[in-house]
This record gives structure tokens, sequence and C-alpha cells, in this order.
């Protein structure tokens, strides 16, 4: 969930009332211009939800999830409300459609580092610049 960022509740103003002694705070994520990225690509993944007849943050979880190799997500909470927002992750099938749109949220927002889109396992994902990458490294991850 990138500590909250990729869940259907947080905002701008959420990371303005941050107490002072929240490591939010001070990490590269929640400052611009990631932030704004951040943000946008939440945003981007609404519609994929809506589709789907669930929350952001179980999207950001099926995504990962459709990653060769991957087999399950850990995911913190730090109320069953927030288990309750993603738990229907594991049974969101994300198509190819779902999986265009994400990347394509990934490289025109510019958030995070990594391979925007899983390929089949032994072949390799593709990179925000369209080419090649190691599908080891993804983010975001939950």
């Amino acid at each position: 969930m990138q500590s909250g960022i990729l869940t259907d509740g947080f905002s701008r103003q959420r990371v303005e009332r941050m107490g002072e002694k929240d490591w939010r705070r001070a990490n590269a994520e929640f400052q611009e211009p990631r932030l704004s990225r951040n943000l946008a690509l939440r945003d981007a993944l609404a519609p994929v939800a809506e589709r789907h007849g669930t929350s952001i943050a179980a999207v950001a979880v099926a995504w990962t999830l459709t990653w060769p190799g991957v087999s399950g997500a850990i995911v913190g909470a730090r109320s069953p409300e927030q288990v309750d927002s993603w738990l229907s992750a594991g049974n969101t099938e994300l198509d190819l459609r779902d999986l265009d749109e994400i990347s394509l949220a990934l490289n025109q927002t510019q958030a995070g580092e990594g391979p925007t889109y899983p390929a089949p396992a032994g072949e390799r994902a593709i990179g925000p610049s369209g080419g090649a990458a190691n599908v080891a490294s993804s983010w975001p991850s939950a």
C-alpha cells in the first residue's frame, strides 16, 4: 500500500494532518514531487477498482499477485477496516485491459520504479521506458 498512499482514503490533506513524529512526513514518497505522482497513480487505479467492484487497495494487491513467482503479498493494517479494504484482492482477477491501464498509469505518472507490466514466467517484464526489465524489482508493492 506504499504506507497508505495506495488506499482509497488517502489524500494530500491527510499528509498535511500527519503528526510531527510521523515518519512519513520525512519520507520522499510523501513529499513533492513524488507525493503528486503517487496520488495520481492512486487516482488512476480508481476506474479499475470500480470495474471490479472493489477498492483501490485491493487492486494494488491484486496487481502485485499477478507477477510471476509471486504467490502472496504481505500487507499491513492498523484496523479491521483497513483489512476489509484489501481482503478481496485474492479474488480480484485483473485482465489484460486492467494490466494495460495500470502499466500506462505507472508510466504516465512516473510513480515508483521498476517494471510496470507483469510477464509470463521466464520472460522479461516491460520497464517504464517500454524496454525489458527484471520482473524481480516491482513497485508499488503491497
